[in-house]
């Protein structure tokens, strides 16, 4: 018998532990992961204030009203929420043990967010094209540093997703992968919740001019 075997046969004689919480490494691994969230969180919030103080400074270019898409932010915006509500479902699996939903689940969870990337990736072919480029003044410099880092921050977590997919497909469900899924699905959220400021800060006030 594995480690891995052992830790999940102890985890089903106390089924009141979730399983992704059943070592004391996975625990750590979680909470360390917490505080790694804490700092990214202080640096969205300082390129969120940077933007915040730029996002008059136009230089008699592209404005928000200009270039923003309601059509196209609103799609983004109901994807990326939809796929935050998958990769719950993803988690709700694990804990029941189904591994088929579980993979299921991250599968759907990662096409949403290629199919996000593809509209952001859209949306600044265009604005580019329309003459909106980064070095056009500094709220346009803002705008693109922000929507793109997280957009980065979607890709990072696509593959990562990838990663774990690949680990529960071959090992199954147990103490090792099930704190990884947990994990990324953390990661998946913030995410979310940093595109609903996102929506809200910079295009909805945006549209408002």
């Amino acid at each position: 018998m594995t480690v891995a075997e052992h830790h999940l046969h102890e985890w089903e004689e106390d089924r009141d532990l979730p399983l992704e919480y059943s070592t004391e490494e996975g625990g750590l691994k979680i909470f360390g992961f917490w505080i790694f969230l804490v700092t990214d969180m202080l640096l969205f919030a300082c390129v969120f204030s940077t933007y915040a103080v730029l996002f008059h400074h136009t230089n008699l270019g592209p404005t928000p009203t200009g270039i923003f898409d309601v059509r196209g932010f609103t799609a983004e915006t109901l994807i990326l929420l939809t796929s935050s509500f998958t990769s719950g479902l993803g988690t709700l699996a694990m804990r029941r043990g189904n591994k088929g939903a579980l993979v299921g689940w991250i599968i759907v969870t990662m096409i949403l967010g290629i199919s996000f990337l593809s509209l952001e990736i859209s949306e600044f072919v265009t604005d580019v094209q329309n003459g909106a480029t980064m070095q056009r003044s500094a709220f346009l410099s803002a705008f693109f540093t922000l929507v793109g880092m997280h957009g980065c921050h979607v890709t990072f977590g696509t593959f990562w997703m990838l990663a774990v997919l690949i680990q529960v497909a071959i090992h199954g469900i147990n103490t090792v992968t099930a704190p990884k899924v947990f994990i990324v699905g953390i990661y998946w959220h913030f995410l979310d919740v940093v595109w609903v400021f996102i929506f809200t800060v910079v295009y909805l006030v945006g549209e408002l001019g």
